[in-house]
């Protein structure tokens, strides 16, 4: 069965203070919208529909910078969540197969969840997501008989019955998309805040002879965030869930609290994550890797065996082979160390590759940037870089050669050659004793003063 999702994300998000679309806030470094649309990928959707609203060029380009396929619409006006899913439905013409209505600002609805709700329309005409809510507020409840959901009450129209059901509404929704689409074409406005509500669905639907059922999920993946204390609680519900995870699969964390993910970490076993360690996006650190104390990774690889910090920095375009060492203070961007490099202390190398075996010394730099264009650094295998080292590039350094310490490399170094680019020494006999006079002299006549 083909699948169409329906992502909604129009609404402005008053509560946020924030001139940024809600589903533009970032939990993990992603926007909210990717998190929503990445558990819809689950499902091989043949289309994924996202419905926009205010700042919609911006929703647009973010959504689309996630899937180039995904095709938006506009929802010029806020009526209702029914409203944002009609707008669908020119993209759903002539499509066979189901819809299912996600929400951009609802983050966490996982892909177990949203295959068992494809799985359950087999049984049912509409399925509908709800949740056991320990606390159930103003939520609407899901009334029940059997495994038949029979209709869904606002809070506020609820009675007294109704409101000690702890089953809860999410709002995700799926059926037929054609179904889908003339359910919503039937929803009416007739309420006080004007508005046409999704879960009015449920009710047409049964009116018309179809079955509603609900799948049930946890109370944590319905979180919605609609204010920043709620974005903040939404990053620690994701934090603790992926710390858990990789625990579970065998991963190291000496301090799990204090360890920070981006939502596409990928951490294979035996690896050993040291305190306050950040992960930015796009970092993939192998098995047996080692990532000591306060380091910063993002948008690199680290390959099995290889140390990194403590104090390090990895940016985006690094690439550590097997057994690398990455010292403190050291920062790799857009750089290849080779297999049993060495880089161990205050060191820079930017856009350069680094034979494998070779050592860098403290405090070497690749010039890499003259203002306008970025320039390589090559470094061969078993190279011994000396301290203090400039390496000005375009440069390249041969296998097995050397660089004296404190020289600025601006030529080629042959394989095997030492280079030396230091400024002559010159030596002033008896200038320092005279010069510490002179200045304690002044220092003595500036405190009498």
């Amino acid at each position: 069965m083909s699948i169409a999702l329906i992502i909604l994300a129009a609404g402005k998000g008053t509560r946020m203070e924030s001139d940024l679309p809600k589903v533009l806030h970032r939990i993990a470094h992603a926007p909210m919208l990717w998190h929503a649309m990445r558990a819809g990928q689950s499902l091989e959707p043949a289309r994924s529909i996202v419905v926009a609203g205010h700042e919609a060029e911006h929703v647009a380009a973010s959504a689309q910078a996630f899937d180039p396929e995904a095709r938006v619409v506009i929802q010029s006006e806020q009526l209702g969540t029914a409203h944002a899913a009609l707008q669908a439905g020119p993209e759903l013409e002539g499509f066979d197969g189901d819809a299912i209505v996600l929400y951009g600002d609802t983050p966490f609805i996982s892909q177990d969840t949203l295959e068992d709700m494809a799985r359950a329309r087999a049984e049912h005409d509409v399925v509908v997501l709800g949740f056991e809510a320990a606390d159930p507020g103003r939520y609407g409840r899901l009334v029940t008989e059997g495994d038949a959901l029979i209709r869904i009450v606002e809070y506020k129209d609820a009675t007294d019955e109704e409101r000690a059901i702890s089953l809860c509404n999410s709002g995700v929704v799926a059926a037929d998309a054609a179904t889908l689409q003339s359910l919503l074409a039937e929803v009416k406005n007739d309420n006080a805040a004007g508005e046409y509500y999704l879960p009015d669905i449920v009710e047409i639907a049964r009116a018309r002879g179809l079955s509603a059922g609900v799948v049930h999920c946890a109370e944590a993946e319905t979180l919605g965030v609609n204010s920043r204390a709620e974005l903040a609680g939404a990053e620690a519900s994701f934090q603790q869930a992926i710390r858990a995870r990789l625990m579970a699969d065998g991963v190291t964390l000496q301090a799990p609290e204090t360890c920070w993910f981006a939502w596409d970490t990928v951490i294979g076993r035996d690896a050993e994550i040291e305190p306050n360690v950040i992960f930015g996006p796009g970092a993939t650190i192998e098995s047996g890797a080692r990532i000591r104390a306060f380091s910063h990774l993002e948008g690199c690889h680290v390959s099995r065996g290889a140390i990194v910090g403590p104090f390090a920095r990895l940016r985006p375009g690094a690439e550590l082979a097997e057994h690398t060492h990455v010292g403190n203070f050291v920062e790799i961007k857009n750089a290849y160390l080779g297999e049993g490099a060495k880089a161990n202390h205050l060191t820079y190398l930017g856009d350069a590759d680094i034979g494998e075996g070779s050592n860098i010394g403290a405090g070497t730099i690749t010039c890499n940037y003259d203002g306008v264009f970025k320039h390589r650094t090559t470094i061969g295998r078993n190279a011994f870089i000396g301290s203090d080292t400039m390496l000005v590039a375009p440069v390249t350094i041969g296998d097995g050669a050397m660089t004296g310490s404190g020289s600025v490399i601006t030529d080629d170094v042959a394989p095997g050659a030492l280079a030396l680019g230091r400024a002559k020494q010159v030596e002033k006999a008896g200038f320092a004793t005279r010069l510490f006079d002179m200045l304690k002299a002044k220092k003595a006549k500036q405190n009498k003063g």
